[in-house]
């Protein structure tokens, strides 16, 4: 076990790099993980959403507009990203974050259509709902287990059609990480409610 005092400082700044968390944070995390980085940023994590869900409630009339237009010409997007105060909304890290979320929008393999899961309207819901089921009973699926089949295709469907569930499109520079995680990582470090309030993709000839 290693203690609080006994944390590496090369372990420290490794795992400052890693999540963006501050010195003394860090320094608790690993104290917590005895000195095990992973289940440090693990420990970072949890700890950075339990706060930004805490933020969630508060007002965000500050943000930016970001324009994303993909190299060919052809694939364009605008997202408003919200925070609290003007300050974040002109830092450098506020706009990159919005830019990385317009770059993920442009190329994503299966586009968004909504920002979260629970803006996906219940008529749209029910369509894929009879779709799933149709093709389960089409398949021979017994009646005890078609609901479960369709529960779980649905819930995939949503992830795939969910802005905040899916995982950036440039998953080796974010490690596998969804549009969600990095939101609150930039929440928990900017200490403030950040929020995608929406977007628009625009394809040349759709």
């Amino acid at each position: 076990m290693s203690p609080e005092g006994a944390v590496k400082a090369t372990d420290v700044k490794a795992l400052r790099e890693r999540t963006g968390a501050g010195i003394m944070d860090c320094k608790a995390a690993l104290a917590e993980a005895q000195g095990d980085i992973d289940r440090a940023i693990e420990i970072l994590r949890v700890k950075g959403q339990a706060s930004a869900a805490k933020r969630s409630g508060r007002t965000t009339s500050e943000g930016v507009v970001t324009s994303y237009l993909h190299a060919t010409g052809k694939v364009g997007v605008l997202v408003e990203v919200q925070c609290e105060t003007d300050f974040v909304a002109r830092s450098d890290e506020f706009k990159e974050f919005a830019r990385e979320v317009a770059i993920h929008i442009a190329g994503a393999p299966s586009p968004p259509a909504v920002v979260a899961a629970d803006e996906i309207p219940a008529d749209a819901r029910e369509a894929e709902r009879k779709v799933f089921e149709a093709k389960a009973r089409e398949e021979g699926k017994p009646d005890d287990i078609v609901g479960k089949i369709v529960d779980g295709q649905l819930q995939k469907w949503s992830k795939e059609v969910a802005l905040l569930e899916q995982e950036h499109v440039r998953s080796d520079a974010y490690e596998g990480k969804t549009i969600e995680e990095l939101r609150a990582e930039i929440a928990s470090r900017t200490g403030e409610n950040v929020r995608i309030a929406r977007f628009a993709r625009f394809v040349v000839g759709e």
